[in-house]
């Protein structure tokens, strides 16, 4: 059978899985939907659209992806508001920022019809898969691969974009602590930073697992020239609150720009609060901890929402982010807020939500 969007083929899962899920006690990226979207991109032109039972690939020892690294992703999330309808969280944002990630990554992009028509397609065939209870949603994960066969160091002509799906529950269950990274860097001026592609995590993993060793969850990156200025957070954009201020580190080409980020950016302008995207110091941060006038320090991301963290480690010490009120806490308010605009308790004068 087919969709009426893009003629897309349909093909159901034989038994679901969905009895097998826990909705109460959702672990991050362990249970998958019945369903994911799968097309391909051959002989100069996107082909073969399909909503699929989830299932592995087969693929060739020579695919060029596996060797050459030409593999970008993104992450995004649906929820139900208290009608039971499927919204999702700023889509096109998302799309628009996978090609880019395509483009300097020397990867075809993406028609907008096949982004968002396979993603809504999957999203009403596996709609009994989002969430309905609190702290949970579905997380969305479109990527792209190359699927070339051939060893040379050159763009592949191929490739395969596919969307899955997981239920999840909150990414940290207590503060993060971090620790100030001055020896690894994630990425430097002229690279691929701000690309979503696979190397700037694997890239990633070592230096922080030597942080986890010494009992922090996550890294906080510095810049790549002198180790000063602080760019992200694990996986987050990070931001502080400070003198009244919400300041955190200007996009560039070694910062992500984070969809997440850029919401809280606009909610906060929109309270009055003042907002400031420039380059901050480790320096900085520490003597606002010393003195008390930075009260918040917190990452932004799609899979942690919200995340304030407890702890900075730096040169040997531990400095403990102040504990605030949770009516006192800028953090804790928006996170409440973007729950309840993604889950249609708010009005949504962003035009952030999108209904499937």
């Amino acid at each position: 059978m087919t969709t009426d969007l893009l003629n897309i083929e349909l093909r159901k899962a034989e038994k679901s899985r969905l009895a097998e899920v826990d909705f109460n006690n959702l672990p991050f990226g362990k249970h998958f939907s019945d369903h994911m979207f799968v097309a391909d991109f051959v002989d100069g032109q996107w082909q073969n659209p399909q909503v699929v039972p989830f299932d592995n690939f087969s693929l060739s020892p020579a695919l060029s992806s596996l060797h050459y690294g030409q593999s970008i992703f993104e992450g995004m999330k649906a929820y139900k508001n208290e009608q039971g309808e499927v919204l999702m969280f700023r889509p096109l944002e998302n799309f628009r920022r996978m090609n880019e990630s395509a483009k300097r990554m020397c990867m075809t992009t993406i028609p907008e019809e096949i982004f968002m028509g396979g993603l809504e397609t999957l999203l009403r065939v596996d709609a009994d898969w989002v969430p309905g209870t609190a702290g949970s949603s579905l997380y969305i994960r479109p990527y792209m691969f190359a699927t070339d066969t051939f060893l040379g160091v050159a763009p592949s002509k191929s490739y395969r974009f596919c969307i899955f799906t997981c239920p999840v529950g909150a990414y940290y269950t207590k503060p993060p602590k971090l620790k100030v990274e001055t020896e690894y860097i994630r990425s430097a001026p002229g690279g691929v930073g701000y690309a979503k592609c696979a190397g700037n995590y694997g890239g990633a993993l070592y230096p922080t697992l030597l942080a986890q060793q010494e009992g922090y969850d996550q890294i906080m990156w510095t810049d790549a020239v002198e180790h000063k200025y602080i760019e992200e957070s694990g996986t987050m954009n990070i931001m502080f609150y400070m003198n009244g201020k919400l300041v955190t580190p200007a996009t560039s080409d070694s910062i992500l720009k984070g969809v997440t980020r850029d919401s809280i950016l606009q909610i906060a302008r929109s309270w009055g609060v003042e907002v400031e995207e420039r380059k901050v110091s480790i320096d900085e941060v520490i003597q606002g901890i010393e003195d008390g006038t930075l009260l918040e320090a917190f990452g932004a991301g799609t899979a942690v929402v919200v995340s304030p963290y407890s702890v900075i480690g730096y040169k040997g010490k531990d400095y403990m982010l102040p504990e605030v009120a949770e009516e006192n806490s800028l953090s804790k308010r928006v996170y409440k807020f973007l729950n309840d605009l993604r889950t249609g308790r708010v009005e949504d004068t962003f035009g952030f939500m999108y209904k499937v």
